[in-house]
């Protein structure tokens, strides 16, 4: 990775830091865009995950929430039991469990985005036309980087 200024711009590291800082305070604020009594960030990863992926195994949604299985038991059996998701066995592997969404998971994981989603709309109003698209491709691109292992 290329670290010394170059006379074109801001070296690559430079770039990262940047993009790096704008996308954990707009993450935070983000975060801050919450109703009291709404699902912990831990709860909508899980859905969120099982929406993009589908019925997923608990040590799958771990590996994709970059946590260990452990962590996440209570937060499997809290959605359970507040039927956001449901588990079933496993055809292939009677031992293992997967989780799905459920229609009522679909509709909080809705309900929690449309939330942020007001404050992000809002605040690119602001924006030019040329700006928003910027945001529209930066934001298709970081959702590829953070496929990357």
């Amino acid at each position: 990775m290329e670290t010394a200024p170059t006379e074109t711009g801001p070296t690559t590291a430079d770039t990262a830091a940047e993009v790096r800082q704008g996308v954990t305070r707009l993450a935070r604020r983000l975060r801050a865009v919450r109703s009291p009594g709404t699902l912990s960030n831990n709860k909508l990863g899980v859905l969120g995950t099982l929406y993009r992926n589908g019925p997923s195994s608990p040590g799958e949604l771990a590996e994709t929430e970059r946590q260990q299985p452990q962590s996440l038991t209570r937060v499997f059996a809290e959605l359970e039991t507040d039927g956001l998701v449901s588990r079933t066995r496993d055809s292939r592997d009677g031992r293992q469990s997967i989780l799905s969404l459920t229609p009522a998971g679909k509709d909080a994981l809705r309900h929690e985005m449309a939330e942020r989603d007001a404050w992000l709309a809002s605040a690119m109003s602001e924006l030019t036309e040329t700006e928003r698209q910027v945001l529209v491709l930066a934001g298709r691109l970081m959702d590829r980087m953070a496929d990357k292992g």
